[in-house]
């Protein structure tokens, strides 16, 4: 039984509510703001702890990567024209032969100027959701082309219900839920490499 002073206070909120709300604008739309999108993603990602490389083609990538982890035993990846040895994720069949990753590099499908993030979904991860955040290092290869300004013009584009799982990745893993400090890699990959292709 529900008190009488409760009663009381959500009969008073009915009687004083407006009848109608404010009409909301049919159209949102905000005027792109930044001369160069790569040059704004690039500084973006820097601050939030990562790295943007300018890259001409997969053989420029391919070599980055080498030069930047020349330790990686474990290399997951499925990008065909990306001439480096790897796994391909779709030839593993247990999730957990993921754990000793050293190096996943996914391609990018759509990345945001004003937050440099990037756009995954279910066809980025050769069969495996886990594959981006188990890694001990992620590398995305994301075509300038498909770089917009903000996230109002990026969500014209995604199509959400197209696999049934998607997400926006900015930067390596992060939190500064201890001590009040930064720590990268704490929940997942320790760098984000993006590689802005063309």
């Amino acid at each position: 039984m529900e008190s009488k002073s409760r009663l009381q206070i959500l009969e008073k909120i009915r009687q004083n509510r407006p009848s109608e709300g404010p009409a909301l604008p049919e159209n949102i739309h905000f005027e792109p703001n930044f001369d160069d999108l790569a040059l704004k993603f690039a500084d973006t990602l820097g601050l939030i702890g990562g790295t943007a490389v300018f890259a001409p083609d997969f053989a420029f990538i391919a070599e980055d990567l080498r030069l930047v982890f020349p330790g990686a035993q474990q290399i997951v990846h499925g990008i065909a024209a990306l001439s480096l040895v790897g796994i391909h994720p779709e030839t593993i069949t247990d999730p957990h032969d993921l754990a000793l990753a050293d190096l996943a590099i996914l391609p990018g499908q759509l990345g945001v100027a004003e937050s440099a993030a990037i756009w995954l979904d279910e066809t980025n991860f050769g069969g495996h959701r886990v594959l981006p955040f188990i890694a001990q290092h992620l590398a995305i290869v994301l075509e300038r082309k498909n770089l917009v300004h903000n996230l109002h013009a990026a969500y014209a584009q995604v199509n959400a219900a197209a696999t049934g799982f998607g997400l926006w990745l900015a930067g390596p893993s992060k939190t500064a839920d201890i001590e009040q400090a930064m720590v990268i890699g704490a929940h997942g990959a320790r760098s984000l490499r993006v590689y802005l292709l063309g």
